[in-house]
């Protein structure tokens, strides 16, 4: 169960982290259909970024460090990517649909350029050993022997995990309260309302718009290099496996709001996890892998968070509460 639990929070964290980036967005009034690019940019960027800590001489004992640089910087670069979308979203108010279609568009072909550039094949890992060699947390990071036990609650938190899960859920937090318990917030969110009325009252809507969309691009890059590292193995491929997409079905579940959003990434994290793991998992601990044993394809598995997801969304669109500006140039010359 810890191993079921484990896995799920690998697939549910970076799920949670970009629709809140696309919540971020569109709260501001800006649809950012670019999730899925950002977070292909931002996968690739870290995965750059963890080959030169490692061709500048880091060592693997300095792996938590190299992490969280890279998990910065990506999310840098997921706001440098975002920006194109906000420029021709906020400044030359063209569509924002076609807007983020292009960028998602362009981003697999960019990071394919590069990484062919750099290491000739299509697709880039680490230049020494694996994500879980570096980056995982284990008994030995504590001074244990190899296969210590701390226990199931202590496992779960402590053993074959990594750090990224708990930064990203730090950041969701501090995220949600910006957004719902801050006057900053608060004024962002006005701007994906009623920015007419917002504007009125002396907030920018041009500044709000672009701060929304530059957060929702820091959290993309994150989340990108999240999924690079706890579930592609610190690879980059110009993939991110639909997550982009997915993330706008849990921020359209999660009705736009942050506790929503937790609740149904980890609903799909679920059936990612058990997409990905159902061959070896053993789900009660009698050493029986059953969902291997049903004799069900592993295309039906693997297709199992998609159905899931058009099921939920063709029963709870339909009460989702649409920011009422999202998606609408404003013009600060009409009223």
């Amino acid at each position: 169960m810890v191993f079921l639990l484990q896995q799920m929070m690998l697939y549910a964290v970076p799920l949670m982290i970009v629709a809140l980036a696309g919540v971020c967005a569109e709260r501001s009034g800006v649809i950012n259909l670019a999730l899925e690019g950002i977070m292909i940019f931002g996968a690739f960027m870290g995965v750059v970024f963890v080959r030169m800590f490692q061709d500048g001489g880091w060592q693997q004992s300095q792996g938590q460090i190299i992490m969280i640089l890279s998990l910065i910087l990506s999310g840098i670069c997921g706001i440098l990517f975002s920006m194109l979308l906000a420029f021709s979203a906020i400044n030359l108010k063209a569509d924002q649909t076609i807007g983020g279609t292009a960028l998602n568009m362009l981003a697999p072909a960019i990071v394919m350029f590069f990484i062919y550039m750099i290491v000739q094949q299509n697709t880039m890992g680490m230049s020494q050993g694996g994500a879980a060699g570096w980056f995982m947390i284990k008994p030995q990071t504590f001074g244990y022997p190899k296969g210590y036990s701390f226990g199931p609650i202590g496992d779960f938190f402590l053993n074959k995990v990594y750090l990224t899960s708990y930064i990203c859920i730090l950041i969701f937090v501090l995220v949600s309260v910006f957004l719902y318990k801050t006057k900053t917030g608060m004024r962002l969110r006005s701007c994906g309302e009623n920015p007419q009325a917002a504007d009125s009252l002396g907030i920018n809507v041009y500044k709000m718009r672009y701060l929304g969309v530059g957060l929702s691009g820091f959290l993309a890059g994150v989340g990108g290099f999240t999924f690079a590292m706890t579930t592609a193995n610190m690879t980059s491929n110009g993939d991110v496996a639909g997550y982009g997409f997915l993330a706008l079905a849990v921020m359209i579940f999660g009705n736009w709001t942050p506790l929503n959003i937790a609740g149904g990434s980890i609903l799909f994290g679920l059936f990612k996890c058990i997409a990905a793991t159902y061959s070896t998992l053993d789900i009660n601990g009698d050493g029986v892998f059953l969902l291997n044993e049903l004799g069900v394809s592993p295309y039906v598995y693997r297709m199992l968070p998609y159905i899931i997801t058009l099921i939920v969304l063709a029963f709870t669109s339909k009460s989702s509460r649409v920011p009422k500006a999202e998606g609408i140039p404003y013009d600060k010359g009409q009223r």
